[in-house]
Parts: structure tokens; sequence; C-alpha cells
């Protein structure tokens, strides 16, 4: 607590309204922007890189959610003011940072496989900046945002050896939607364990159904594209393709898939 109370002491108007606007880098429509972009316009590969990392990172998150079930700083602390509406933007426990993960699952992979070490360096502050958003929020300890960092960092330099760097062939291509299918089955599981047992209550376990779910979704649509449907970024007409492609950051940092 004690380094929330420092950083309470140094809280401004101004401070209070940046740090909301940084700390809603960590919300998932961002996320689907940005990999939906990636897909459609860059490369499956790269996309499919931060939507494994993403979904990976989010149900251990989850999972060691509703096993640790570490209370919120102002529930510890019933005298620790947060910043006003920062409460609204955190759901279930503290222990690790949900933001900070789903930030980072996506800035984390963009820091590794961009090329321009300037925007690798960014990708990287951004992803700190977001964790540092959540302690100056008062809504989350240090060691939450530091397991979560560390979290996805280890997940993305494995998936990109494991996936991206590995051949593309059948195997690989069922390997991951596999592995993420059993990942969140397990994690379904456990919240119905947690339920019945009533360990904890079901609002606290709606996060973890929503990201076994989602990740469900993304595993069975990952496995019918690349098996079946083989969408390429590149188009026939070479019109379509210029539109889709009308960005400097492909030429420059994203050379191949």
């Amino acid at each position: 607590m004690d380094i929330l109370r420092a950083l309470e002491s140094i809280r401004t108007p101004f401070l209070d309204v940046l740090i909301t606007w940084i700390t809603r880098l960590g919300e998932e429509m961002i996320l689907i922007v940005i990999f939906c972009f990636i897909f459609w316009c860059i490369s499956k590969r790269k996309a499919y890189v931060i939507g494994i990392v993403f979904f990976f990172t989010a149900i251990i998150v989850q999972g060691m959610k509703i096993t640790f079930r570490v209370d919120r700083p102002w529930v510890y602390d019933p005298t620790f003011p947060t910043v006003t509406g920062a409460e609204g933007t955190a759901t279930s426990y503290a222990f690790p940072s949900g933001h900070t993960q789903a930030a980072a699952a996506y800035l984390m992979p963009l820091g590794m496989l961009l090329k321009n070490k300037v925007l690798k360096v960014i990708m990287f502050m951004l992803a700190i900046l977001v964790a540092f958003s959540r302690m100056y929020l008062g809504v989350h300890f240090m060691s939450d945002v530091i397991v979560s960092l560390a979290i996805v960092f280890v997940a993305t330099l494995l998936v990109i050896k494991l996936y991206y760097n590995a051949p593309d062939n059948t195997k690989n291509k069922i390997l991951f939607p596999l592995l993420t299918i059993i990942v969140s089955v397990a994690l379904l599981v456990l919240v119905l364990v947690l339920d019945r047992a009533g360990v904890t209550y079901a609002s606290e376990l709606r996060d973890s159904v929503l990201a076994a779910g989602s990740a469900l979704g993304f595993a069975v649509g990952m496995y019918i594209e690349q098996m079946y449907i083989k969408f390429s970024v590149k188009s026939k007409n070479i019109g379509i393709h210029i539109i889709k492609n009308g960005t400097w950051v492909r030429c420059n940092n994203w050379e191949s898939a």
C-alpha cells in the first residue's frame, strides 16, 4: 500500500484525466481493431501471434484471479481512495491485472515483431504506462501489474518461437487452436468447480467465462480459416490490394509474413 499511497499523493486533475485515457489502451476494443487491421491488411501470421498471446494470457490471468482471489486495494484498505470512476474499470479480483494483460498482449508482440527500433521501444513503454496507470488509479497493487507483464512477455517469446518462426504446416495449424481449446475448457471447469463450491460470487466468475468463451471462438475460427478458408492478404486485384494495404507501416516494418 505504501507505493499506492505515494502515487495518491501526486494525483492532480490533469494527471487523473491523462492516465484515465492511458488505461483505456487495455480495453479489448482497441485490441480487436488492431488485430483485424493487421489480419486484413498486413499479415495473418502476425495477427495470429497477437491473438494467441492475448487469449492464452487472458485465460492464465483470469484463472489466477479466481484461484487466488486477491481483494482490490480499496477493499484491502477501506480508507484508500481511488481516482473517481476508476472502480468501474476494475472487475473481478485484483491479482493479476487484466487491463495490463490486455494491453501488453498486443503491445509486446508488436514490439517484438516491428523492425523499427524506435517503435519497438514505444510499444514496450506503452505497455509499462498502462501497468503504471492501474496503480495510479488505485485499482491494482504493483504485484498485480508486474506479474501480468511477466506472463505476457514470456508468452510472447514462446508464441513467436513456436508458432511464428515454426514451419507453416498442418501440424502447427492444428496445434495452437487445440491448445487454446484445452486451456479454455480447463478454465470453464475451474469456474464450475468454484461456483459449485460456493467459494466466490458468480459476478466474480463472469470475466473468466467471457475469456474462455472468446478464446474458444478464436480457436475454432483460427482452425477453420487456416485449414479451409485460407484467406490471402494479397488481392489479385491490384487496386483492392493497394487500398487494403495503404499504409507505409507495411513497407517499413512488416516486410515478411
